[in-house]
């Protein structure tokens, strides 16, 4: 699985997301389909799942790990909030998975652009990401 998928992963199977109504028709009605309309292996498992209110699942996780966290902004603390690495190179490959080539690996201009990228991806996805946290 990519590390966006884990990233969305988390965040749609956080016991607080709840998807509309319409997503769960949608998704049970795809469960009972025949194989192609399975989603393709790039797409995150649970993509038919959508408005997840992001910023409130990921505010109720920081909340709970008790801990200041500026996921908000920061990559890394945003990876460390789902529990993912946040390592060098987990950034390098999600930057490489999402099209980021802004900056060098690891600097300050390709962390924010990869903070923007995964917060686009989320809403594409389904997810309800307010403007303020896509920079």
């Amino acid at each position: 699985m990519s590390i966006f998928g884990d990233i969305w992963n988390k965040i749609v199977g956080h016991p607080e997301a709840v998807p509309s109504s319409a997503a769960v028709t949608t998704a049970q009605s795809n469960a009972s389909a025949p194989s192609a309309n399975a989603a393709s292996p790039a797409a995150p498992a649970s993509a038919s799942i959508s408005g997840v209110d992001v910023e409130a699942i990921l505010e109720t996780m920081a909340k709970a790990k008790g801990r200041p966290s500026n996921w908000r902004t920061s990559i890394v603390d945003l990876l460390t909030l789902v529990d993912l690495d946040s390592s060098l190179n987990a950034r390098k490959e999600l930057a490489q998975e999402l099209n980021v080539h802004a900056g060098a690996d690891g600097s300050a201009e390709q962390n924010i652009a990869l903070h923007k990228a995964v917060m686009q991806k989320l809403e594409e996805n389904g997810g309800k990401v307010p403007d303020s946290l896509k920079g």
